[in-house]
């Protein structure tokens, strides 16, 4: 099975050929270069591909894409908020290695209670980063900041952390 990576969604529409504006978290100016295909999650769980046909940078959080299909301003806006993700070698080769998104399928370390589990999403905040976690079959979402976060070991794919006294009691109760 392929993994997907979350980078962002459709934010509006450009144009009258069915162009979109993605917004994305890679954290770097990109074109999205050698990226063929990206995948919409239209239903939960189901992520369709879409054939690149250009891309051009708008911003350092925006690029302007055409997909193969999208011909008209009706059909793009169909697909306006619907999320966009890459498969994880694109994902590996177009995010920031500083960019939160980079830390996606990394191993959390807390220093009392050991290994949580492994990133499955990254939410950024303006004060903070959350990463999702399965930890005993449940969800947790912990806060990466200033005071939790030890350190990131990009060579073991490792988060190190030392979350507040009580943070994990609240999920494991």
């Amino acid at each position: 099975m392929n993994n997907y990576f979350s980078i962002g969604k459709l934010v509006s529409v450009f144009g009258l050929q069915g162009e979109f504006i993605l917004k994305h978290s890679l954290g770097k100016k990109t074109s999205l270069p050698g990226v063929e295909a990206l995948f919409l999650e239209e239903r939960k769980n189901s992520f369709i591909p879409y054939f690149v046909q250009k891309t051009s940078v708008k911003d350092h959080e925006h690029v302007f894409v055409k997909l193969e299909g999208i011909d008209t301003k009706e059909a793009a806006r169909k697909l306006i908020q619907v999320p966009v993700y890459l498969g994880e070698d694109d994902f590996k080769k177009q995010a920031a290695s500083s960019s939160p998104l980079s830390m996606l399928g990394y191993t959390v370390h807390d220093k009392q209670q050991g290994e949580l589990g492994v990133i499955e999403e990254v939410i950024e905040m303006p004060m903070q980063v959350l990463v999702k976690v399965m930890f005993r079959e449940k969800e947790m979402l912990l806060p990466l900041n200033e005071q939790s976060l030890v350190k990131v070991d990009k060579k073991h794919q490792v988060v190190h952390v030392d979350l507040p006294e009580g943070l994990l009691d609240i999920y494991l109760e």
